[in-house]
Formats: structure tokens, C-alpha cells, sequence
């Protein structure tokens, strides 16, 4: 019951969301280091309602109502502009010490990352928004190494200073922002902390309950003491259920929606990123190579709730490698929703 549930939560079964800022509103926080995986989270909870991939951009650019940037578990997410302030200013500080070791690694020693984020900050200032390629010639100008991985991590160390975001797209880039410039002198105010721990735990529930504490600072990147303290803030609005998880006392009443038709769901997925278990969605299946040694999440396909195969998108065709036999009736709905893949994702 809890995990067709955690699917009319997640979006994908029952109403679907009318917009990409809808999306990023009912989820909080969609994973983003992979472009498409990010896009394709909104395809398939945005079904029926004709949204594309360009809306994203959209959003991103002409709305500038959603951002990315480094922010849970240290990982880029897309997010909505109105709740950037706050997750920033609750998510980032433990990642701080990591980054600063990272460009250690990366032979970038704390002088040159302060001359590195000086370089980005006048830059976006006199220039922005920027793309990565424009910034790393800006800040090798600079006398900074931008070797290996040494550029990612100086773009990450402003970012988590709370200079810039990823705004815009520019093309086909997605170009850095200045908050201050691209969201407003609103987005630097000093944020209460007591209350944004509230807000995480409540909109946390909205897009992922029933869960529990360790879900919720699991999916946020915080420790536990903070996610229990943001649940005990909302713990009037809350309710516990037989299973011992929490959720939210105002969800509609009645059973959980229909479990969703067959569908793709793209690269890091907010299904697989949610909890600290798996196991629901992809029961024997967890050794099948959805999620890789080193981290990576591939698209999968979804089959009344659970993984059944991974698909990959190459020339324009995609292609399916399931994990046993597909009846002929799912094999059809799935070639129906490789045909919205490529429509949403204007291909031809």
C-alpha cells in the first residue's frame, strides 16, 4: 500500500502535474547532473498535458522560475527559483569542507580557489550569464588550473557561496547566473532555519510520503537530528500510520491511484533518489544494472509500480533491454511511450 502511494505522491500515477514548475513544486527537488534524466522526470509526470522539454527551457530562461544547483547530498537538482533561498541556505553548508578537498586533489590550493571564485563573480557581474566553456576560459585568464575536474568543483565552490546558479539555457548550454542579478536581492536574505527545516519536512512528505526520518535527511543530505527536528516542527500536520511511517494528515482520502500504464523514466529518476530503500521498485532486480558501481542510475522502464527493463536513446530509435519476457501488451504501451519520449524531446 505505501509504495502505490509514494507513486500518486511521486506524480506518477493518478492527476498528472500541468507544468514543469508543477513537477518541481510537488517533488521539491529533482536530481539534475544529467540534462535529459532531468527533463525526462518532468515528461513523465506532465503526461497527456502536451508539456515538452522546450517548457523546461523555458522555465529556466524566459520564466527564470526554475534553477539548478549543487545542492542535496552535494548533487545538482532543479529546483523552483522561490525555493532555492532556503534549501541553499539548509543544504549547502555541510558541503563546504568536501569541495575544498576536492580541488585540493585537483591540485587547486585555497589561494588560487579564491582567485578562481573572484574570477567567476566578476565575470557573471560584467559578462553573465555564462556558459561552463566561456567561464573556464575566464578563470584560466585568471592563473587557475581548470584541468580534470578542477573547473567543475570552482563553478561548485561559488555556487555553494551562494554567488551563482545555473539559469538560463544559452543554446543548448546551460549558462551561470549571479543570484543577486538573476533572481533578485530577495534571494540572499538570511533565512530561518527553524524554518525552512519545517518547510523541507512538509514538502518532503507532499512528494514522497508515507516515509520516515531517515528518509527524509537520507534524500536531503542533513543528519538525522535536523530531519527529525523539521518533522516534530509540522508534527500537528502530520499523522503515523500502522506501518510506523509518517505522512501528511491533509492527502486526500480514499485509496491510492491506480498503479501508472507502462512507462520510461529517464536517468536519475526522483523514484530511485527518494528513500533509503530500493527494494520497492526494484525488487530481484537490484544487481540488473539500473544503478551502477559507480553511481550512475540509468533510465528503466516502469511496470505496474516495479522495474522491468533498462532502455537507452541512440540515432533517434530507442531500445529496450528487459530483465525477462515482456507480454505483448506491455511491449506495445512501451513503444507508445518511446514515441512521447521523442516528442517531448522534439526528435524526430
Amino acid at each position: 500500500m505505501a509504495w502505490s502511494e509514494r507513486l500518486t505522491a511521486q506524480l506518477l500515477a493518478g492527476e498528472p502535474a500541468r507544468s514543469p514548475v508543477a513537477v518541481a513544486e510537488r517533488l521539491l527537488a529533482i536530481q539534475g547532473q544529467d540534462p535529459r534524466g532531468a527533463r525526462l522526470a518532468v515528461r513523465v509526470r506532465t503526461l497527456g498535458t502536451g508539456t515538452t522539454a522546450a517548457d523546461v527551457d523555458r522555465a529556466l530562461t524566459d520564466e527564470r522560475a526554475l534553477v539548478i544547483s549543487w545542492l542535496n547530498r552535494g548533487t545538482l537538482h532543479l529546483v523552483r527559483s522561490e525555493d532555492y533561498p532556503w534549501l541553499h541556505a539548509l543544504t549547502t553548508p555541510p558541503l563546504h569542507t568536501g569541495c575544498a578537498r576536492r580541488l585540493a586533489q585537483e591540485g587547486v590550493p585555497p589561494a588560487d580557489v579564491e582567485r578562481g571564485v573572484r574570477a567567476i563573480e566578476r565575470a557573471l557581474a560584467g559578462e553573465g550569464p555564462l556558459t561552463r566553456e566561456q567561464l573556464r576560459d575566464r578563470i584560466a585568464a585568471a592563473g587557475v588550473r581548470t584541468e580534470g575536474q578542477a573547473l567543475v568543483h570552482l563553478l561548485m565552490a561559488a555556487s555553494l557561496r551562494g554567488l551563482c546558479v545555473r539559469g538560463p539555457m544559452v543554446g543548448a548550454r546551460h549558462a551561470f547566473a549571479l543570484v543577486r542579478d538573476w533572481l533578485g536581492e530577495e534571494a540572499l536574505r538570511p533565512v530561518d532555519r527553524d524554518a525552512a527545516l519545517a518547510e523541507l519536512a512538509r514538502r518532503y512528505l507532499a512528494g514522497h510520503g508515507p516515509a520516515n526520518d531517515r528518509d527524509l535527511a537520507r534524500w536531503a543530505g542533513l543528519p538525522l537530528r535536523d530531519a527529525r527536528a523539521g518533522l516534530q516542527a509540522i508534527a500537528t500536520e502530520l499523522v503515523e500510520r500502522e506501518d510506523g511511517l509518517l505522512d501528511l494528515a491533509r492527502r486526500p482520502a480514499g485509496p491510492p491511484a491506480e498503479l501508472p500504464p507502462p512507462r520510461l523514466l529517464g536517468a536519475f529518476d526522483p523514484l530511485l533518489l527518494g528513500w533509503c530503500s530500493r527494494e520497492d521498485v526494484l525488487g530481484e532486480h537490484v544487481d540488473s544494472g539500473i544503478v551502477t558501481d559507480n553511481g550512475l542510475f540509468r533510465p528503466f522502464a516502469l511496470v505496474r509500480g516495479r522495474a522491468v527493463a533498462t532502455w537507452r536513446l541512440a540515432a533517434g530509435t530507442v531500445t529496450l533491454d528487459p530483465f525477462g519476457p515482456l507480454s505483448r501488451r506491455v511491449a506495445v504501451a512501451l513503444d507508445r511511450d518511446a514515441a512521447d519520449v521523442k516528442r517531448f524531446l522534439g526528435l524526430p
